[in-house]
């Protein structure tokens, strides 16, 4: 080749920020869409986009949950449900003679009126019809010819009959004739869960946590303590779950200390500081207009999103824009969730919401973890830190595998391939995501290194520190001369 001039580019002088992974997250639920890779929700989509995406699904309730609250990006991996959502009973009110049934397999919860519009029999009377317990309707259909109109997209059909002639009152269906009934949404069973966390152990996107849509209970946060160890010691892959504690039954809806207590009894036999249960209700008013009755999990993790890893998502100063308004957040559930139940929730280790007099917002009040007593890892910025530490320092780690070393400077050398894995501790030390940190090599690694050719360092690093209380002593002073 002649010689000439000729350039090469050096890239990644400038320092620009790489994907860590922070604030990203997985959510597995129920969705009547098949797919065996995650499929992603942006933060710029509305309600309207996330059904398509998703279906009328509780997987699409809780992503809605999240995107509202501050999620740019979630990969949602959708799960055909095993236990199947029930229809329930059908009130009428009006006075015409027609009957409505409904059949089919609900892919949700819903509150469904159907009204009246326009008076006749089968092909002549019109109905509108709402999903949302009237949030809103549908346009004006007529009844069909046929008397059967599938509810699109929610598994149910609709079926209207005429009256006999004795019932003709004087027709069928009459202006304001309305039939209202709720059906329940589809659940996984905890073999349903587990096989869809399989599913990510070759998904190879960066993200922080997983959310489990839905209900559970001990033996799934047990299957679940199990699925992450095995995900972060085998696959690499150091993550925390966010679960969802059950709503109080009804004969435990009356005094909540049985409830809380019985979660209490529970959350004592798992300790992993990698599982989360959110043990907080509310009555949100949701990204699509309705009003629901949901977990606080989807919002919690919308805001997981949008706080830095050190941060915590409990934070009640103002700019931090961490507080749920009142106009969103209507009211914390199940009615009786005083302070001395969540004070309860709380010792125990579940994430609660609670009020604050002279605030106007509701917040996280602690993120807590299922961790063992005694663990340097009680709240979610604690474990958010340290799995950030592990993923960052493995990729430094991965780029010294099969480095020869001279045998004649062994502590040396290593020590000088322990440099290039401070690089991320120093970068989170210059984003005051920790106050410190140091990395060293053990002495003494001359003699083993031929045997098992492992390298051996040691990472210690300074959190930073949390006000979780403010102590003010307040008295009288002597006035100054």
């Amino acid at each position: 080749m002649l010689r000439d001039v000729t350039h090469k580019v050096t890239d990644g002088l400038l320092g620009f920020a790489t994907a860590k992974g922070d604030g990203l997250h997985v959510k597995i639920g129920v969705s009547p869409v098949v797919s065996d890779a995650p499929i992603i929700v942006t933060g710029d989509m509305d309600a309207a986009k996330i059904k398509a995406r998703l279906g009328l699904s509780p997987l699409a309730d809780a992503v809605m949950d999240s995107v509202q609250f501050g999620a740019n990006r979630v990969y949602c991996l959708p799960v055909s449900a095993t236990t199947a959502g029930t229809l329930g009973e059908i009130t009428k009110k009006g006075d015409g003679g027609g009957t409505l049934t409904v059949n089919g397999s609900p892919t949700n919860a819903f509150p469904v009126i159907v009204k009246i519009t326009a008076q006749g029999g089968l092909n002549a009377a019109a109905f509108v019809v709402s999903i949302d317990g009237g949030n809103s309707y549908s346009n004006e259909t007529t009844v069909p010819v046929t008397g059967s109109y599938e509810l699109t997209g929610t598994g149910l059909t609709l079926v209207f009959a005429e009256a006999t002639q004795e019932d003709q009152k004087p027709s069928s269906f009459l202006v304001n004739d309305s039939y209202t009934f709720k059906t329940t949404a589809p659940t996984m069973t905890n073999g349903d869960v587990i096989a869809a966390v399989d599913k990510l152990k070759n998904f190879n996107q960066e993200y922080e946590f997983i959310h489990i849509v839905g209900e559970s209970s001990l033996a799934l946060w047990q299957a679940i303590s199990s699925a992450q160890i095995e995900l972060r010691d085998i696959y690499h892959k150091p993550m925390f779950f966010v679960m969802e504690a059950a709503f109080p039954t009804e004969g435990e809806s009356g005094d909540l200390t049985d409830w809380a207590l019985g979660l209490e009894a529970d959350r004592k036999k798992i300790k992993n500081y990698d599982v989360q249960v959110v043990a907080g209700w509310g009555l949100l008013v949701k990204l699509d207009g309705t009003t629901q009755r949901v977990n606080l999990a989807g919002l919690a993790s919308g805001l997981y999103a949008k706080a830095k890893v050190q941060e915590s998502i409990g934070k009640t100063r103002s700019e931090a824009g961490f507080g749920i308004p009142k106009t969103q957040l209507l009211e914390l559930a199940p009615a009786g969730m005083d302070n001395a139940i969540i004070e309860l929730l709380d010792l125990a280790g579940f994430l609660t919401f609670r009020e604050y007099d002279g605030l106007d917002d509701i917040f996280v009040y602690h993120t807590k973890m299922m961790c063992p007593d005694g663990s340097d890892y009680r709240y979610a910025e604690d474990v958010r830190v340290k799995n950030k530490i592990i993923r960052e320092t493995r990729k430094e780690g991965l780029l010294l595998l099969n480095d020869d070393i001279d045998l004649e400077d062994v502590q040396g050398e290593l020590e000088t391939r322990a440099k290039f894995m401070y690089k991320p501790l120093q970068d989170m030390i210059d984003a005051k995501e920790i106050s410190s940190a140091e990395i060293t090599v053990p002495e003494g690694q001359g003699a083993t290194i031929l045997e098992d050719e492992k390298m051996r360092v040691k990472i210690r690093y300074v959190s930073r520190g949390y006000i979780r209380e403010v102590e003010v002593d307040l008295g009288r002073a002597q006035p100054s001369e």
